[in-house]
């Protein structure tokens, strides 16, 4: 179910009068009842969904962890001799040149790749809100899952995956939490289609790569306040 929105106005620092939207984002308890909502400034996540952004960093992220170790052998690096198989003409055959040739069975390919970086650069203000846009279309999709607590006495692959059936996660999920190797993140890490991060290494790539996100709602609030502070210290506007 996509998210609430409600509007809140207030008076900015130049007199003009702003309307804030703010997102209700539900919190369940591990029965998968909902039992309050954390109200998220829709600001603070860049506003408005951005496609473009959100497309650029997905690429930049996906593009940077590409090895570029990929090597073939060209015609010059295959070994063999260079002698010409045969004489040009008066055989009957086809004409043919030396074994290494890239039509005969192992010699070198015509276009062999190199290694080189694929690496490509993004400012970091755009990372920054790249990762926050992408929480706002996961909120506005209703594709967010805070819980009231995420604790284990100890660690139970079963009673997580009661927990995942009762919040009605039936795909792919990223479980954000404070320590991945907690109860919690132990008792997560046996499951299918479930990725388990670090709340402070949410990235743009991970959120959109999974169709749920899953968190603590302390640890998530935490995680806004913490971005948001840094936002604001690098002058960065919406």
């Amino acid at each position: 179910m996509p998210a609430h929105r409600t509007h809140k106005g207030r008076c900015g620092p130049s007199g003009t009068w702003t309307d804030d939207v703010m997102i209700d984002i539900p919190v369940h308890d591990i029965q998968g009842k909902q039992i309050d909502t954390l109200k998220v400034d829709e600001q603070s996540l860049g506003g408005e969904v951005r496609p473009a952004l959100l497309k650029q960093a997905y690429v930049c992220f996906h593009a940077n962890r590409r090895q570029g170790s990929a090597h073939t052998k060209n015609r010059s690096e295959v070994s063999g001799s260079t002698r010409k198989l045969y004489r040009q003409k008066g055989t009957g055959n086809a004409r043919r040149g030396p074994s290494g040739t890239n039509l005969m069975r192992g010699g070198g390919h015509a276009h062999s790749k190199k290694p080189h970086s694929w690496r490509q650069r993004m400012p970091k203000k755009m990372r920054q809100l790249a990762n926050r846009n992408a929480l706002l279309a996961k909120a506005v999709d209703g594709e967010i899952r805070l819980l009231d607590h995420l604790e284990f006495d100890k660690p139970s692959t079963g009673q997580f995956a009661k927990i995942l059936s009762e919040l009605k996660i039936n795909r792919t999920c990223l479980l954000a939490l404070a320590n991945t190797t907690d109860h919690a993140g132990r008792s997560a890490r046996n499951l299918e289609h479930i990725t388990i991060t670090r709340v402070d290494q949410l990235n743009v790539f991970d959120i959109l790569n999974h169709r749920y996100l899953v968190a603590d709602k302390t640890t998530f609030a935490g995680w806004l306040e913490n971005s948001r502070t840094d936002s604001n210290s690098n002058g960065e506007g919406a």
